[in-house]
């Protein structure tokens, strides 16, 4: 780790899209800029609170009818009648709106693995979410994250949010990762070595030659758990494969055109603090009950002979069709353990379909796993895999706090697609390497 404060005047990546957004020529950490939102996004949980705030403060029509994004995810298909109030009030609020990008359950998937499918999100963009995983969109070189919904009602009004520009820390990463690793590993060894609040408030920067070795399934779960580290927001560059997944996701709702606008950090830009990964270096890794921090390698956790009650694979941090794919290739021609119960959850209709056409779905449902629609239910221990007291998961989700999947005295242990694969076939946390 080291400092590098030389320049008040150069500009992290974060920075010059705000920058960009605010009008201004330059920005500086602590600063405060208003800047001019592309999209604003709320879902069936924090939507409706959105709208009654937004009716509250007398906002009449939305900003922009292209630039509003209503996604009821979270526990849809309506699980109760709570639900359902909470989806019609964002499906009638939509229609009086006229929003053109509300999707209904059937055409949906779990927001963060839907937007950058479908082309919503680009390089170059500020977006804000009421919800805290919307910095997952800096993967794709956006400037995003997470606010109240209070935040969300005044930028469907507006177009426009205050920021306060962030400090950045600098992730230098180097080589490439071996087998069975992935960006979800990469992310609970960041997260294990700096802390749940190492990255309080401060842009997460990704560079280095090791960036190109990452997928962009990858780089999105990386983006996506930035949250956990206290970040605002995550990015990595805009290089050759995250041009390349933009021009196979254009964007095809009514009335919008994307186009991606790159941005990189000057060379000589201020960071607080720059930590150098070797990603050749790294292995499976854990994180155990009940603080995303508390990470080990698989190495040692398998050591530990844990026995888990249910496996989780999808969320909005690996439902993509990577983590399908991972999770198939060790699942297929094998049975889920007596005992475990497995869920599978894609991230969106598209993965859904794709894991049926291409035999994921057969494999999965013929090894005694559960394969289900798009939903976020079971992350927040809401819906399709809430645990029981005593029960312990492992699960591909971003957060493990206490009673975050259920009763206050059940266990998550997060980790990657293959870990969490690997261990509902053999009924303990394993490594993928060793089946």
């Amino acid at each position: 780790m080291s400092s590098n404060n030389n320049n008040s005047h150069a500009m992290t990546m974060t920075q010059k899209i705000l920058a960009a957004h605010a009008g201004e020529d330059c920005v500086h950490p602590g600063q405060f800029v208003e800047a001019d939102l592309d999209v604003v996004l709320a879902n069936d949980i924090t939507g409706p609170i959105a709208v009654r705030e937004f009716a509250r403060m007398g906002g009449g029509a939305v900003y922009d009818k292209t630039k509003v994004v209503l996604t009821p995810d979270h526990f849809t298909p309506n699980k109760d009648i709570k639900a359902a109030e909470q989806c019609k009030e964002l499906r009638e609020f939509a229609r009086e709106q006229g929003i053109v990008n509300y999707y209904e359950v059937g055409q949906v998937g779990i927001e963060h693995a839907f937007l950058p499918e479908q082309g919503l999100v680009t390089a170059g963009d500020v977006v804000i979410g009421a919800d805290s995983h919307t910095c997952t969109y800096g993967a794709l070189g956006a400037f995003s994250t997470g606010v109240g919904s209070t935040d969300m009602a005044a930028g469907m009004a507006t177009g426009k949010a205050w920021f306060r520009v962030p400090t950045a820390l600098k992730f230098v990463l180097k080589g490439a990762p071996g087998p069975w690793v992935s960006g979800k590993d990469l992310i609970l060894h960041i997260i294990g070595r700096i802390g749940v609040d190492g990255a309080l408030y401060a842009s997460m920067e990704f560079c280095g030659d090791g960036v190109a070795s990452l997928t962009m399934d990858s780089r999105l779960a990386v983006s996506n758990m930035a949250i956990e580290a206290g970040a605002k927001n995550g990015i990595f560059p805009v290089d050759a494969a995250a041009l390349e997944y933009i021009a196979a996701h254009p964007c095809t709702a009514p009335g919008m055109k994307k186009e991606p606008r790159v941005f990189e950090a000057d060379p000589d830009a201020a960071y607080e603090a720059e930590y150098e990964i070797d990603l050749s270096a790294l292995r499976p890794t854990v994180s155990l009950p009940s603080l995303p921090d508390n990470t080990k390698t698989i190495d040692e956790v398998a050591k530990m002979g844990v026995r888990i009650d249910q496996s989780v694979i999808g969320s909005c941090t690996n439902g993509r069709m990577e983590d399908m794919e991972v999770a198939a290739s060790i699942i297929k021609g094998r049975k889920i353990a007596d005992g475990v119960r497995c869920i599978v959850i894609p991230g969106t209709q598209q993965i859904w379909l794709d894991c049926v056409k291409r035999g994921l779905a057969e494999a999965f449902v013929e090894a005694g796993c559960v394969f289900s629609t798009p939903t976020c239910g079971p992350c927040l221990g809401g819906y399709m895999g809430v645990l029981a007291e005593g029960e312990r998961a492992v699960s591909t989700t971003n957060r493990n706090f206490v009673g975050r999947m259920g009763h206050v005295r059940s266990e998550v242990y997060l980790a990657s697609p293959a870990v969490a694969a690997a261990s509902a076939v053999a009924g303990v946390l394993t490594d993928p390497a060793t089946l």
